[in-house]
C-alpha cells in the first residue's frame, strides 16, 4: 500500500499536537497542579523569623538570669531550638505531605507554648508581673513583630535604647 504526502504524517502532527499542548500547559488553567508543589523558602515565613529571634533571645535569657547547670536552662533553649526547626521542616515537606506539614507544625506551637509556660514559671517564681495583652510594655515589645529588621540583634537594641529595658 502506498501511502500519499498527508497520511504519513498523521502521527507526526498528533505528536507536534500534542508537544505543543505540553509545552504550553502552563498558560492553561485546567491542568493538574504539579506533582511536587512549592516548598522550602522558610526563612521569608514570618512563623520561622519569629520563632528564629525567640531562640536567640531564648538563649540571651537563659544566659542572664538561669543557672547555666539548671535542667530549665536545657528546657528552654530545646523548646525554643525546636519550635523553629520544626517550621522549617514542615516547609520542607509541605511539597510532599500535607499530613506531615501540619503535623511539625502542630509540634512547634507545642514545642513554643511549653516555651511560654517556662517563661509564665519563670515570672511567677521570682515573684515578677504577668503583663496583660494590653499592658504599654507588652504593646511596645509585640509591636517590635512588625519592625522590618526582623531580628533578635535589632530587637535587643531597641529594647536597650527603650523604656523596657534590655534582654
Amino acid at each position: 500500500m502506498k501511502r500519499t504526502h498527508g497520511e504519513g504524517n498523521r502521527s507526526h502532527e498528533s505528536y507536534e499536537s500534542h508537544r505543543s499542548n505540553r509545552t504550553n500547559s502552563t498558560h492553561r488553567t485546567n491542568d493538574p497542579p504539579p506533582l511536587i508543589g512549592p516548598h522550602g523558602g522558610y526563612r521569608r515565613l514570618k512563623s520561622y523569623q519569629t520563632a528564629e529571634i525567640v531562640h536567640d533571645a531564648t538563649v540571651a535569657f537563659v544566659a542572664r538570669f538561669i543557672d547555666r547547670h539548671s535542667r530549665t536552662t536545657d528546657q528552654m533553649v530545646q523548646a525554643a531550638r525546636s519550635g523553629k526547626q520544626n517550621i522549617a521542616e514542615a516547609s520542607q515537606a509541605s511539597a510532599t505531605s500535607k499530613k506531615t506539614e501540619l503535623k511539625l507544625t502542630s509540634v512547634a506551637r507545642a514545642s513554643l507554648e511549653e516555651l511560654l509556660l517556662d517563661y509564665e514559671d519563670f515570672l511567677r517564681q521570682q515573684n515578677l508581673p504577668l503583663w496583660p495583652k494590653d499592658h504599654p510594655q507588652a504593646l511596645a515589645i509585640r509591636k517590635l513583630a512588625y519592625a522590618s529588621n526582623r531580628s533578635y540583634q535589632s530587637h535587643s537594641a531597641t529594647l536597650r535604647a527603650s523604656s523596657i529595658g534590655p534582654m
